[in-house]
């Protein structure tokens, strides 16, 4: 029994959604699914699976855009991120025709997530981390049985989410890695909204941003 993964990339900002499934029980959700919705309809009927819910780590448009579109596809809810993103969801339609961008929807979420929540998929449990910094609700998810997280914008393999958007704070994302993501373990890959998926032992020995040497942790 164990959670797996396959990544779309999706909008003109390559963001990493991710169709993730409990290989025992074929039940799936998706993480972050910003646009492209056919796309990810493909990968999840490749494998046969059974979505139960979108979930969300934060409101930015390219991680946000197209749930409101699949969850009407697939008469599902969607899940997260913190209510403290309720603006940036507000106004995804806005953005993305500022952008020139199509497909791309505000929602509202069926259920706002908080600090220590979970989250179930199938049989495999999501353990919810608030991470502000990058925007004020964001959250991650992290599958303990797996050592794997998906971390949205809030750490990428050598770098870190920007804050100089509305709601971000530099200061509050890196105490979001250091007190959130850090006591994860180093063993614990992430996959982040954009680029490769490193871990965490990497990024604190090499992160030019966060690194133990940096931040003197």
């Amino acid at each position: 029994m164990s959670l797996k993964v396959e990544i779309v990339m999706v909008t003109p900002f390559q963001q990493n959604c991710s169709v993730i499934w409990c290989t025992e029980t074929k039940e799936a959700a998706v993480v972050d699914a910003g646009g492209d919705i056919e796309q990810i309809m493909a990968v999840i009927n490749k494998h046969s699976l059974n979505v139960k819910q979108l979930l969300l780590t934060h409101g930015h448009l390219d991680h946000a855009g197209g749930a409101k579109p699949l969850s009407e596809k697939l008469s599902v809810p969607i899940i997260g991120p913190g209510i403290e993103d309720k603006y940036w969801l507000d106004d995804i339609t806005t953005h993305s025709k500022n952008y020139g961008m199509t497909g791309m929807y505000s929602c509202t979420p069926d259920q706002w997530l908080q600090d220590k929540q979970q989250v179930q998929v199938g049989k495999q449990t999501l353990d919810v981390y608030h991470c502000p910094g990058h925007t004020p609700g964001h959250v991650i998810f992290h599958n303990k049985e797996s050592h794997l997280a998906f971390v949205g914008d809030v750490l990428f393999k050598g770098s870190i989410g920007r804050t100089d958007f509305p709601g971000g704070d530099h200061a509050t994302l890196l105490n979001s890695i250091k007190t959130q993501l850090w006591p994860l373990g180093g063993e614990t890959q992430f996959i982040s909204g954009h680029g490769e998926i490193s871990d965490f032992k990497t990024e604190r020995a090499t992160n030019p941003f966060v690194a133990d040497s940096v931040l003197g942790t």
